[in-house]
């Protein structure tokens, strides 16, 4: 039994992550940080995971503070984990980190897109990027470990296998994805608020999203991304379009992706158009593609619950790996219904 912390659980993704160690059977949480409800009860925050966690409180997290686990997830906000990981690196066996500190290989790259200097550039060649099906041998063993992003998964989960078949351009790809409200987190804002939000359907980050260096990266082709916030609480649904390199047959986009992914136990390759209701609450993508004959474009689709796969089920698998666990142990590939 490995037993792990998980920083910031008091954050959706953080929840989310106890949810799954809670099922998980190799897997024991013994310490949850969360700054502004430090000392409150897990279960009184969220009582849905008072069965399991009953007795554990929320606590302030200090240096020094996770030393001896075996396993911590970082679930804390764009950059701050930037300013705790060399203390977790000397005191913690295994480091997950959720968000994107140390995501992108380029510190430059980082400072151009999120708009402060790293802090710890030192570190970032120490990470393995945490997208399993793209990137699984990497991870084996690994000792730090940034997950994939959640637009960055989806796309790059839809488009990097027609890259490497070579079926695909490799410039002009535009990405147009729509994610539910928890993408953005917990915390109140005017813009996320329920009457913002019900009854509409909003772009942002128009030619300046900061996971675009990501997606590129892990898709290794140059992408126009444009999100959208739909009013849903979880799922992510990215439609890809790229110029094909060639004619291609009919079924050629489709079947280049069942290749890609037959042996993965998490990803679903199928004709029928994917939806996020169908990944809800799991760890599962859905995919299919389409070749246009008559324009010469290519479409691929990927459908991920944005809080599973796009975060804490994607930590998890990480972490199995790297643990040398079997990876789907923990995770489902079913979705809730309804």
């Amino acid at each position: 039994m490995q037993s792990v912390g998980v920083l910031g659980a008091s954050g959706y993704a953080g929840a989310e992550l106890l949810r799954l160690v809670a099922g998980h059977p190799q897997l024991d949480v013994v310490y949850a940080t969360a700054d502004r409800h430090a000392g409150e009860a897990v279960g009184c925050l969220y009582p849905g995971t008072a069965a399991a966690y009953g007795d554990l409180t929320f606590t302030q997290h200090q240096p020094g503070g996770a030393d001896g686990l075996d396993l911590v997830f970082s679930a804390l906000p764009h950059g701050e984990s930037q300013t705790l990981m060399a203390d977790l690196r000397r005191g913690v066996t295994r480091v997950v980190d959720l968000a994107a500190d140390f995501r992108l290989t380029d510190p430059a790259v980082y400072a151009q897109w999120y708009g402060s200097t790293h802090r710890c550039p030192e570190l970032v060649e120490e990470f393995t990027y945490g997208l399993p099906e793209l990137h699984r041998d990497p991870l084996v063993g690994a000792t730090a470990i940034a997950a994939a992003g959640c637009y960055p998964t989806a796309a790059a989960l839809a488009l990097a296998p027609l890259v490497t078949a070579g079926l695909i351009e490799r410039s002009g790809i535009v990405v147009d994805a729509a994610s539910g409200v928890s993408g953005a987190g917990r915390g109140l804002r005017d813009d996320t608020s329920f009457c913002a939000v019900d009854e509409d359907f909003t772009a942002y980050g128009l030619g300046d999203h900061r996971h675009t260096p990501e997606i590129e990266q892990a898709v290794g082709a140059e992408v126009l991304f444009t999100p959208h916030l739909a009013p849903m609480n979880r799922g992510i649904l990215a439609t890809c379009y790229a110029r094909a390199s060639a004619p291609l047959a009919e079924g050629a986009v489709l079947d280049a992706l069942h290749a890609a992914y037959a042996n993965e136990p998490f990803i679903v390759v199928d004709e029928r158009p994917p939806s996020t209701k169908a990944t809800l609450g799991s760890n599962a993508a859905h995919l299919t593609g389409r070749y246009d004959a008559r324009t010469g474009w290519v479409m691929a689709l990927c459908a991920i619950d944005n809080l599973g796969k796009g975060a804490a089920g994607q930590a998890v698998q990480c972490a199995n790996i790297a643990s040398g666990l079997p990876e789907t142990m923990g995770l489902s590939a079913l979705g809730v219904t309804p």
